[in-house]
């Protein structure tokens, strides 16, 4: 079925119109909901699927699991029973300022609690300074070094099991997301609101003189601009922290365009939307996508909480600049989340 045909019969009884019409209006609400969330917060693939089932050929698929020793990961705690934990991993293959060879930018766990009452995202600094276990070939890691090395030295295999290790959480599902196609979704939606929280002058952008200047206050950015925004830290004392929320914020605003009515009720937009997204999105071989449709399908905005993993400051490793865990903090807070402790997830989140 197209985006653009009805999926009711024109002799079907009224009775039996209204509950397709129903459906199809709940199938366009889950269907915005997890495509926006999947983004960065692994689900879009998801979203994209339930809406028009020919998408799934054009998201690819990875294999997230299969060097990962088992004897290495972590269990699930009883005490969770039926909650998630995602890896959403992001790579900007076209941001000027990648020089660095194949590397994981952004790194962000996504808990899903067994109540499916909302989400828990937890951005961790790629330049966060953990113990990397050896790659499978045993040429690489065995050291400490960056948290995002390990997706150099051992692509998505080595990424989940250095993230588990460093948080004794069981990853369930990995999403993969080229942050460079945030352009092709924001410009499928418009444009985002962005609330910039003080002015400042990006000398990484995608203009062709590189620079671009940034007022403070609400604006619509288009999809250079917001990607411009995402990405830039050079500009900042706090560096990384500040890119993390500025993600943090174009995931909200993602979230919120694509749940409103002007796309919801536009063919032309959803298709758009959908499209961007998916050919943004690789997820893993194990992910069930209609079954975690179906469990994403009652979050909104105002139900995902952003968190930051715990650190102590930064500092220097060597030559590298370095993010310092706050290893006793982060310890009492990833055992919340292992546990589904959604209440001791937010009071050690939440304090500063």
């Amino acid at each position: 079925m197209s985006l653009d045909e009805p999926s009711t019969e024109a002799g079907a009884p009224p009775q039996e119109q209204h509950r397709s019409s129903r459906r199809r209006r709940w199938r366009r609400v889950i269907l915005a909901v997890l495509t926006t969330l999947a983004l960065l917060a692994g689900g879009g693939a998801v979203a994209a699927t339930l809406y028009a089932r020919d998408l799934d050929n054009d998201i690819s698929r990875i294999e997230a699991f299969t060097e990962v020793p088992q004897e290495a990961r972590p269990a699930k705690d009883t005490a969770a029973k039926d909650a998630m934990n995602f890896l959403i991993l992001g790579s900007d293959t076209r941001d000027p300022e990648n020089t660095g060879g194949s590397r994981a930018d952004t790194i962000i766990l996504m808990h899903l609690p067994a109540d499916r009452s909302g989400a828990q995202l937890v951005s961790i600094p790629r330049d966060t300074w953990v113990q990397v276990p050896r790659s499978a070939d045993g040429r690489r890691g065995g050291t400490e070094a960056k948290i995002n090395a390990a997706y150099a030295w051992g692509g998505t295999p080595l990424m989940v099991q250095t993230v588990e290790s460093y948080t004794g959480v069981r990853i369930d599902h990995v999403v993969m997301v080229d942050f460079a196609g945030f352009r092709e979704i924001v410009d499928a939606l418009d444009g985002v609101k962005i609330d910039v929280e003080t002015a400042f002058t990006s000398t990484h952008s995608l203009n062709a003189d590189s620079i671009r200047k940034f007022a403070a206050g609400p604006q619509t950015m288009d999809g250079a601009a917001a990607l411009d925004y995402a990405r830039e830290r050079y500009a900042f004392a706090d560096g990384d922290f500040a890119r993390i929320r500025h993600q943090q914020q174009v995931i909200r605003a993602i979230i919120n365009k694509a749940a409103s009515g002007g796309v919801l009720t536009n063919p032309r937009k959803l298709n758009s939307f959908l499209r961007a997204t998916a050919d943004a999105v690789a997820v893993d071989e194990t992910l069930n996508i209609f079954g975690t449709a179906n469990d994403l399908r009652h979050l909104r905005s105002d139900s995902l909480t952003f968190y930051t993993n715990p650190t102590s400051g930064t500092g220097t490793r060597g030559d590298q600049s370095v993010v310092l865990p706050d290893s006793a903090k982060a310890a009492e807070f990833y055992d919340a989340i292992r546990r589904d402790d959604t209440a001791q997830i937010a009071a050690i989140g939440e304090a500063r």
